[in-house]
């Protein structure tokens, strides 16, 4: 809770009960002589705000907290009692000239006290449930703004939980490539070493951010592509095309990455066939229109145990959820020759973070 909060929290108290105070005063003082109804407003003040500061910062509290209110409702009547009772002995004993007609035994005062006491009632449950009132507010208003924390926090946690998920897969999918090619081309392996170099500079110095620049990450994507081709050579038909107008549009980091992954993960190469990526990305109107397909075989895929849509596809969906809620439709097909997945996302214009 900020310095400010608390400040104008004061505030508010303090005004509520000098309100209360002035109103009581105007009512009390039409019956009686000003300076008097200035002490029995001060007095009926002064012990409603301690009963019930007592009762809402103290006991109520502590009921929230334990989850025992039942006992905090006893409290509270028994607050409003003593306040009626408290009112009652205002009312009846401080006058201007004191009552001579009293009788001197007590016993004989009780039916006035009595009388006090009741029509004494309303007032005090009225300063009791409104004194209430407020700190259920407040405290409501408090759970809100720590929910809300809570909330950003675990969505934080998660989308980094889920792009640690994808980076040291495609870490680790490039160096083995790169081992593999230094022992048959030793040019091309140099090749990929700078492609390698582009794509952990862009992963260690880009994707902290909650949005990167669409450029950037296609640029991203483009290297991916093209290690994979040089992976496969001619064993397999890769087609990808980039059409991005708005230079300045932004995406989340490494979203579309796992489609790509996928894509050659799952590409099937049946016997006389040559297997096949398509891939086509378009941005236009500050929507993005991003679209891969790829050779397919339930008899192939069936062999690997996460299936054509694993763990790759189960993120990027959480993280469409969670940073597009409304902002992405997503599309995934199959048949026994062909898989494709089509994604249409809005994207941002500008850095929103």
């Amino acid at each position: 809770m900020t310095k400010s909060f608390v400040f104008k929290e004061y505030i508010f108290t303090f005004i509520f009960w000098l309100t209360l105070a002035i109103v009581l005063w105007c009512n009390i003082q039409i019956s009686t002589e000003k300076y008097l109804a200035m002490i029995q407003a001060i007095i009926i003040t002064t012990s409603s705000f301690t009963f019930t500061h007592f009762l809402t910062n103290k006991l109520l509290s502590k009921a929230l907290r334990e989850k025992k209110m039942k006992q905090f409702l006893i409290q509270a009547v028994i607050v409003i009692f003593i306040l009626s009772l408290i009112f009652a002995v205002i009312f009846t004993y401080l006058e201007v000239t004191p009552k001579n007609h009293f009788s001197k035994s007590f016993s004989d005062q009780l039916p006035i006290l009595w009388q006090g006491f009741y029509m004494s009632l309303p007032a005090s449950f009225l300063i009791t449930g409104v004194a209430c009132g407020i700190k259920f507010y407040k405290e409501h208003g408090r759970i809100e703004r720590d929910h809300i924390l809570l909330q950003q926090a675990h969505l934080e946690n998660q989308l980094k939980l889920l792009q640690d998920q994808i980076n040291p897969h495609v870490v680790f999918n490039i160096l083995n490539h790169i081992h593999i090619l230094m022992k048959t081309d030793t040019q091309l392996a140099d090749f990929l070493l700078m492609k390698f170099s582009d794509i952990l500079r862009y992963q260690l110095y880009h994707c902290n951010q909650p949005l990167v620049p669409l450029s950037k990450e296609i640029e991203y994507l483009q290297n991916l592509v093209e290690v994979e081709k040089l992976r496969w050579g001619n064993e397999l038909g890769v087609k990808a095309s980039w059409e991005i107008d708005n230079r300045k549009a932004f995406i989340a980091p490494l979203l579309l990455v796992p489609f790509i992954e996928n894509a050659f993960k799952y590409v099937c190469r049946l016997p006389g066939h040559k297997g096949y990526v398509k891939i086509s990305c378009k941005e236009k109107d500050n929507t993005l229109f991003f679209y891969v397909e790829n050779s397919f075989s339930d008899m192939a895929t069936y062999k690997k145990k996460d299936g054509a849509s694993g763990i790759g596809l189960q993120n990027v969906k959480k993280r469409l959820k969670l940073q597009y809620p409304d902002s992405h439709d997503l599309k995934i097909e199959s048949d026994h020759h062909i898989f494709k997945i089509t994604l249409t996302l809005t994207l941002s214009d500008h850095y929103e973070f």
